[in-house]
């Protein structure tokens, strides 16, 4: 089973396509394969589906442990449902790939990406990525590609492309950039607080090793002998779309002209001009072109009048520079911000607000056991700092059922992780894992970055030392041709009606996530930046606003936030903390009433409302794992006696053995008749055996005087 195979070589990482090997009955399939790292990818294409007026494209990403030589940690030892991270992934394949298809294709998709082997230095989302291009272009799918992605990283002054993940993590920046021939269609990126020009540089950079993979995929299939099918454009001979001009479209504009009118307002007079022309087109003659247009697809009037309305607004916006509020191009709305608005119970809380986009965050402190455990393919098993994104119906004024939280509140709140992470104390000097939990209470444009803002505030208000505070705006873009409009701050019907959503985070300094999306099939990187350096005025406003609610973190945390003491232990000594069976660590959390945890290497954490109890449990620890000297000379209790000899607690938790032979200069025929429980006693350290037992002398060693009664 040979199959063909296509290579091409960046900064010295070969990326190879093979075609014709796996897969057979899919409609196509490729195995990207980078060092060790194999992604296998099919598309598949099913009939069209009637009645519906969207397109069915499902992309998965799939996770196999046996990838890393793992077998997964559930109780059903097999993969099930697939983590954060595979949906992460998953949707970083679906956002490139769905605007490339034409907008009447209505047959079902279906994209499935699924890692076979995995290399630690080679992540496999971005082969995934540009995989879902070519295994697309072999089942001869009509779509406007080819397109492909890669990552970029910033090692000192150096961008390098495709990192591992070592190389990730010691990276400034990680970015994605997904593009085809006509530009830039996708960004994701995490950043170290990069300034603007450097994140322009970076994507410019990506791109152009995109353009390679692009080259490559038009190579291998014309070795193939493969033609690749380019959408047709489709024109239905309808009469509804004249109807509706000559009927609707002077209204239309009327409303969109009136600025000071609130989103439900406006909602409302559209609902009422589509109501007016549906009851038209209901008193036609049954031979009507119109009415018969309408009665062949259910839909047909909606999507239309839809059609109208957006051709409306963009029209308004290059035309006349005004928006359906009233904004200028680079506006943001009113904005209010709050921190502490629920009870000091909850952690922190934060409430952002820009024009109706209103969210709740509320952080919580928890302690090192509280960590993430993740058991995916990601070299990185744990996760101390978690972001989740909560968007109920009621938010946008609608009913439906409550379910598990889907890709995009996953998504949302992955990006408004990824945009805080870079400003968080280091692990060494606030030990605590935090958790944010941003409600979306109403949502007119871009709750992520309201997310983003709201946690920021909240994280201040729970006494978090941030580095900077993080403040984010969505960028939009209307492009007609050659006429380009960037929007600041979009709000619902302007990321619904318009050609991109992107978002940008940052602090003062500089940016700590981008995501762009786009409707449109590519955008040159010129445009890209102008988008990034017009979103800079605007996260600056929006930072200040924030600043006037709280200017910097808490100076004491929550009284309900657990206290944490951390200090390090040497690690050969973890097992004397723990004790066998656990008894020992066991004990000291029962006797001081608190919580304790132990990292691999020799961390210790102990977490108490009580800082007297923290401060007692770290003394018993550094006592059992301090190392005594041979001579040196301790004072304490003593604890047992046994026929042999008495012990006696040198440090707290650590004993030492007088044998009745040391008790004294002379001969002691019963350990009682020199001490008993509770005496207190100077001790010499006599000799410690290659046990690590510690064998104590009164011999010779001055006794103090007991205090007075």
């Amino acid at each position: 089973m040979q199959g063909q195979t296509q290579s091409i070589s960046f900064d010295g990482r070969e990326i190879r396509l093979t075609t014709g090997r796996f897969a057979p009955q899919a409609g196509g399939s490729v195995l990207v394969e980078c060092g060790d790292t194999a992604v296998l990818v099919t598309a598949t294409r099913s009939n069209p589906r009637e009645g519906i007026d969207f397109l069915p494209l499902i992309c998965d990403y799939e996770e196999r442990l046996y990838a890393a030589g793992r077998i997964p940690g559930s109780f059903m030892r097999r993969e099930s449902r697939p983590p954060e991270r595979a949906t992460l992934i998953a949707r970083l394949i679906d956002r490139p790939m769905r605007p490339l298809f034409p907008a009447w294709m209505r047959d079902d998709l279906q994209i499935v990406a699924t890692c076979l082997s995995l290399d630690e230095r080679v992540p496999p989302d971005v082969l995934a990525v540009t995989g879902a291009s070519m295994a697309t272009l072999l089942a001869k799918i009509p779509f406007h590609g080819p397109m492909a992605a890669v990552r970029v990283g910033l090692l000192g002054d150096d961008f390098v492309l495709n990192p591992s993940y070592r190389e990730i993590e010691r990276s400034d920046l990680d970015l994605v950039v997904a593009g085809t021939p006509e530009g830039v269609i996708m960004v994701e990126a995490g950043g170290n607080q990069l300034p603007e020009q450097d994140m322009i540089e970076a994507i410019d950079f990506g791109y152009e090793a995109v353009s390679e993979l692009i080259k490559a995929q038009l190579n291998l299939i014309k070795e193939l002998g493969i033609e690749q099918v380019l959408p047709e454009p489709r024109v239905e001979e309808s009469a509804l779309p004249a109807f509706l001009e000559k009927e609707c479209a002077k209204a239309i504009g009327e409303v969109l002209k009136q600025f000071a009118q609130t989103k439900p307002e406006r909602d409302e007079k559209l609902d009422a001009i589509k109501a007016a022309a549906a009851e038209k087109i209901a008193a036609l003659k049954d031979d009507d072109a119109v009415k018969v247009a309408v009665s062949s697809n259910g839909k047909a009037l909606g999507n239309t009048y839809k059609s109208l309305t957006k051709k409306l607004m963009r029209q308004q916006i290059l035309k006349e520079g005004k928006r359906v509020d009233g904004r200028k191009l680079d506006e943001v709305r009113p904005i209010q911000a709050a921190a502490g608005v629920l009870p000091r119970r909850v952690h922190g809380s934060g409430l952002f607000q820009r024009g109706l986009t209103q969210v709740l965050s509320c952080a919580t402190l928890g302690t090192p056991s509280d960590a993430q455990e993740m058991d995916d393919l990601n070299p990185s098993n744990e996760k101390t700092y978690l972001h989740h994104y909560n968007f109920p119906p009621y938010s946008v004024g609608e009913t439906r059922p409550m379910r598990s939280p889907g890709r995009r509140e996953i998504g949302h709140g992955a990006l408004a992780e990824r945009a805080l992470v870079p400003v968080l104390p280091s692990k060494e000097s606030f030990p605590y894992v935090l958790r944010v939990v941003s409600e979306c209470l109403s949502s007119n444009g871009s709750t992520s970055m309201g997310s983003v803002c709201g946690s920021t505030l909240a994280l201040m208000d729970a006494g978090v030392p941030l580095k900077a505070p993080v403040s984010g705006a969505a960028m939009g873009l209307i492009k007609e041709g050659d006429e380009v409009r960037i929007l600041t701050d979009i709000q619902g019907i302007e990321d619904f009606l318009g050609d991109m959503d992107f978002k940008v985070a940052g602090t003062e300094k500089g940016i700590t996530a981008l995501q762009m999306d786009m409707k449109i099939t590519g955008l040159a990187v010129k445009t890209v930046a102008e988008a990034i350096n017009q979103a800079r005025p605007a996260r600056l406003h929006i930072l200040e606003k924030m600043l006037e609610a709280i200017d910097k973190p808490r100076d004491t945390l929550s009284p309900h936030a657990p206290r944490l003491l951390s200090f390090r232990i040497d690690p050969e000594l973890i097992g004397t903390v723990i004790g066998p069976g656990g008894r020992t660590i066991k004990g000291i959390t029962e006797r001081t009433n608190t919580k304790i945890d132990i990292e691999d290497g020799g961390i210790v954490t102990i977490a108490s409302h009580d800082g007297a109890a923290a401060e007692e449990a770290q003394r018993i620890i550094e006592g059992l794992t301090r190392r005594v000297s041979e001579g040196e000379v301790f004072s304490g209790a003593v604890t047992r006696v046994i026929p042999i000899g008495a012990f006696v607690e040198i440090l707290p938790g650590k004993e030492g053995m007088i044998h009745i032979s040391q008790l004294s200069e002379a001969r002691v025929d019963k350990v009682e008749d020199v001490v008993n429980v509770g005496d207190q006693v100077t001790v010499r350290v006599r000799e410690i055996d290659n046990r690590g037992r510690i064998n104590l002398t009164l011999r010779g060693v001055p006794q103090q005087e007991p205090a007075p009664v």
